[in-house]
């Protein structure tokens, strides 16, 4: 057995010793390999290709907890690359709902600002003064 699902970010190497990373689409149980659609490469022609390698040469990617809007943009491209609306649909929710979430914080803050003179004094007195 192996510990991949198809759709699982790994990262390793292929059959020829290039560094890649890309997500599983295919899993060959009996002869311990997996198909991985690469997206990032130290060899620019594998790019955007689907290469098998064993199984044990790669690992999965650990998955941030924190998604930039730059990330996004990646991955949308990616799913327009694929033809997949279903992805594309949900990144473009994520998108705008990570863009609302950063106006209301920039908002938050603007809110809370006080002004500071030349001096780097608010003229509010410290309570601890």
């Amino acid at each position: 057995m192996t510990p991949f699902e198809i759709g699982d970010w790994v990262k390793g190497k292929s059959k020829d010793g290039e560094l890649i990373r890309g997500f599983i689409e295919a899993i060959d149980f009996l002869q311990g390999t997996v198909k991985v659609y690469v997206v990032a490469c130290d060899q620019e022609k594998t790019i955007g290709r689907t290469i098998e390698t064993l199984n044990k040469w790669v690992k999965k990617c650990s998955v941030s907890e924190t998604v930039q809007e730059d990330q996004i943009h990646y991955l949308v491209d990616l799913a327009l690359e694929t033809h997949d609306v279903e992805w594309f649909n949900q990144l473009s929710t994520q998108l705008n709902t990570l863009r609302s979430g950063l106006k209301r914080t920039n908002q938050k803050e603007r809110s809370h600002f006080s002004p500071v003179n030349r001096l780097g004094q608010s003229g509010i007195k410290n309570k601890f003064q």
